[in-house]
């Protein structure tokens, strides 16, 4: 099956189904199940922009799954914005006015539906991009 790692807090807010865009700069053609990693890293201040207790969360481990549905492509920075209740991404506190306004801007959401959190998560060693896993 599919896999895909994503940093705390982001790996339990979609596993949850509170997050239901992923964002990434590069694309994807799969659709279909998959699993959601939570990585070894944890992005402390989208935890304390999003008022999430990061002693709570787990890492390191396969923690939920869902269903990529489809990839909506970003190409301004109003139309990530619009977004944001949907992907909470920090990245336009973090970033300089220009770089997000800049006509190079593109991002993509991988759209996700019928996520579940699992109740025992999985130990696991994550991978960079969707990479496979056998259970």
């Amino acid at each position: 099956m599919k896999c895909l790692s994503l940093k705390q807090p982001y790996a339990y807010l979609l596993a949850s189904g509170k997050k239901t865009i992923e964002i990434r700069k590069w694309n994807t053609k799969y659709r279909g199940e998959f699993l959601i990693h939570a990585s070894k890293t944890m992005n402390d201040e989208a935890c304390y922009v999003l008022n999430i207790e990061r002693h709570l969360l787990v890492k390191g481990e396969i923690i939920g799954k869902g269903f990529l549905y489809d990839v909506k492509t970003y190409d301004t920075c109003e139309d990530f914005k619009r977004d944001w209740d949907k992907h909470f991404s920090i990245e336009k506190s973090n970033s300089s006015p220009s770089s997000l306004s800049s006509s190079k801007f593109k991002r993509y959401g991988f759209l996700v539906k019928d996520t579940i959190l699992f109740s025992n998560s999985i130990p696991f060693i994550g991978k960079l991009g969707m990479f496979e896993v056998e259970l």
